[in-house]
């Protein structure tokens, strides 16, 4: 049951973390990754690649769960869009993050950032190689998938870093409960 109400928690916020968003092109900013790095270093590397397919089986079923849905598409068609490579990457990124925690990376903060940083390099690279091949290679993929969300991505690592510890608290009480 706690494994249940974690992945559906972490799914929930992750379709509100795709609503938080400021309009970019082709990519919007959200705050998903922020979600994603913390679900993974706070659930460990199993559940937390639940947790995100579980997100992604959503939206891929048709729920309005990814930034921009419905208008800009649900389902298979919005994953094939510009943001499905993103989206994609999440689920190693969530299961490294978590197994990097599990290691005992979570335990301090420098290491902690340094897996989050390393989580969110898979979303850009599995992203960007989505990304070029959407919109063709002949634009500059690197000025509009990773550039302009370097800063806000480098502030929300430093944000789920701080956030871990009330994750935790939150994962220890949902286990407790569940005792």
């Amino acid at each position: 049951m706690r494994k249940f109400l974690l992945a559906t928690g972490g799914s929930l916020a992750l379709w509100i973390s795709a609503k938080v968003q400021v309009p970019f092109y082709p990519v919007p900013f959200t705050m998903q990754t922020f979600v994603v790095l913390v679900i993974g270093m706070s659930f460990g590397w199993r559940l937390a690649a639940v947790t995100v397919a579980l997100y992604l089986a959503q939206g891929v079923v048709g729920l309005p769960v990814f930034a921009g849905s419905p208008e800009k598409g649900i389902g298979l068609t919005y994953l094939a869009g510009p943001t499905g490579g993103y989206l994609l990457g999440m689920l190693p990124a969530a299961a490294l993050c978590g197994w990097l925690a599990e290691l005992g990376w979570d335990r301090h903060v420098s290491t902690s950032a340094i897996a989050m940083l390393a989580g969110t390099t898979i979303i850009y690279a599995f992203g960007l190689i989505w990304l070029g091949s959407v919109i063709g290679w002949e634009m500059p993929v690197l000025q509009f998938g990773l550039i302009p969300f370097i800063p806000g991505d480098a502030l929300k690592i430093v944000l789920a870093t701080i956030a871990l510890p009330l994750a935790w608290k939150i994962v220890n009480k949902i286990s407790s409960d569940q005792k």
